[in-house]
């Protein structure tokens, strides 16, 4: 049931990309032509998990995991898997274990968003101490420093943003931290069925991301595909349940602990599509230099 499903979801997009004679085609959001893999980016590179990467240690005691890394030559054709990145520095997965703490320490020349997805501990910044746990989103600037600590039996899970800080940037003179627990709900209609709680969102005190949210997909639902051109740096990764992801002319089942990049060609297409009987949760980040 759930490949039928599946099919006829992704018959229904290929149906909405078909022009009718006489139109024009609009490349913003679907491209009618049949795939090339001679010109059509390979989906597979911009889809990538930490659970395949290597750890390493950061601040001390923190272990990061690689999800994406930047690029280092065509950015709609990288030549490894997971190499996409053109504004976002880093994007990893980071653990810490059981009553340990991080080695102060101050960033310069990046700002490091951490969201925690499960565990137990707190982040002291500057006079400002906060409580970490599954939700919650820590926006540390350039130039203030910082430690972390696991307070708990479990590890303390998190996925890390750093974004680099342009000339003439101010940052924030203190850590910024929002709970996604208690953010009301923006809206359930982005895209059509998107439902999310903006977490940092076009504030002053981001240096290069435009904003980052949870979003929730109904069982049964799916989001509006459109793609992404020059400028723009768009990227999802699954939180809780399977999703189905629609990229480009071809589709992937992704599980939590995945992360894709869209393409930014303006012609290749992505949704996030819920053929569950439970609601999903994927988390969004993006840089848009075109505004």
């Amino acid at each position: 049931m759930i490949k039928r499903i599946s099919v006829l979801c992704l018959v229904y997009l290929c149906l909405a990309a078909y022009p009718v004679k006489g139109q024009t085609v609009d490349y913003s959001q679907l491209d009618p032509k049949p795939y090339d893999p001679k010109t059509d980016p390979h989906i597979d590179m911009f889809i990538s998990t930490w659970r395949e990467s290597v750890p390493r240690q950061t601040y001390g005691q923190l272990i990061e995991r690689d999800i994406f890394t930047p690029c280092q030559g065509d950015l709609i054709h990288p030549a490894t898997r997971g190499a996409v990145l053109e504004y976002v520095r880093r994007f990893t997965y980071g653990t810490l274990d059981r009553h340990k703490s991080t080695t102060p320490a101050t960033l310069k020349g990046e700002q490091v968003i951490f969201y925690i997805v499960s565990g137990q501990g707190t982040i002291k910044a500057g006079k400002k101490t906060a409580d970490l746990h599954e939700g919650v989103g820590v926006l540390m600037p350039e130039g203030l420093e910082f430690s972390m600590t696991n307070t708990a039996e479990d590890p303390l899970a998190m996925y890390i943003i750093a974004e680099p800080v342009p000339d003439g940037f101010v940052p924030s003179p203190e850590m910024l931290v929002k709970d996604e627990n208690t953010i009301p709900v923006g809206t359930t209609q982005s895209h059509w069925s998107h439902i999310t709680r903006p977490l940092f969102y076009h504030q002053k005190e981001l240096a290069t991301l435009a904003g980052m949210s949870p979003v929730w997909f109904d069982p049964m639902t799916l989001g509006q595909a459109h793609s992404h051109g020059k400028g723009q740096e768009e990227i999802w990764f699954v939180l809780k349940g399977d999703v189905i992801v629609h990229l480009g002319k071809e589709i992937r089942r992704l599980s939590p602990g995945y992360a894709y990049k869209i393409p930014p060609d303006g012609k290749t297409p992505h949704s996030n599509i819920n053929v569950s009987d439970d609601q999903i949760k994927l988390f969004w980040f993006m840089v848009n230099k075109t505004q």
